[in-house]
């Protein structure tokens, strides 16, 4: 007759996040090549040491989106800016849509200051946070750049909960 073992169920330990839940990554820093711009803040990058592609979105800023005012300025002016060159990566953690949030660095400046300071987004503010790019903001407010070239310029956040996502192309 044959032996029956019964073990003892072991306790796993249960996560109290909920399945799917945004979970922090230890930071990256690669060089990469820009491959595809698809909108003001996020673009497609090709690991110089390999790999697949990798679909980033830039960390601090919100850039018009692409069927906004403004929106398509935003994507040519970072394209015209880094399209096919080589740029430093620092991902930080990735987003709800799987998009690593990332500092972006050519020719060792910071591609989201520049993007705000040249008026083509807003700086990310988060809860009582100004963001890392207020002061950029303010400046390209002061001097009426791009987007706030226009009073009544609409946040990007704000024109999604009005009118939803913009049509694919």
């Amino acid at each position: 007759m044959g032996l029956l073992v019964q073990t003892p169920a072991v306790a796993q330990p249960r996560s109290k996040e909920p399945p799917g839940a945004f979970r922090p990554q230890a930071p990256q820093v690669y060089e990469a090549r820009v491959t595809r711009v698809f909108d003001g803040d996020t673009l497609w990058v090709k690991p110089l040491e390999g790999g697949t592609y990798r679909k980033l979105r830039l960390d601090g800023l919100d850039a018009p989106e692409i069927c906004q005012t403004g929106g398509t300025a935003s994507r040519d002016a970072l394209a015209a800016r880094v399209l096919r060159q080589v740029v430093t990566v620092n991902e930080r953690q990735h987003d709800h849509y799987g998009r690593a949030l990332v500092h972006l660095t050519h020719r060792r400046e910071d591609v989201g200051a520049w993007l705000v300071l040249s008026g083509h987004a807003w700086a990310y503010h988060w809860r009582y946070s100004e963001g890392i790019y207020a002061g950029q903001e303010g400046r390209a407010r002061t001097q009426r750049k791009g987007v706030f070239a226009e009073s009544d310029a609409e946040v990007p956040r704000d024109f999604r909960r009005r009118h939803g996502p913009c049509p694919l192309p």
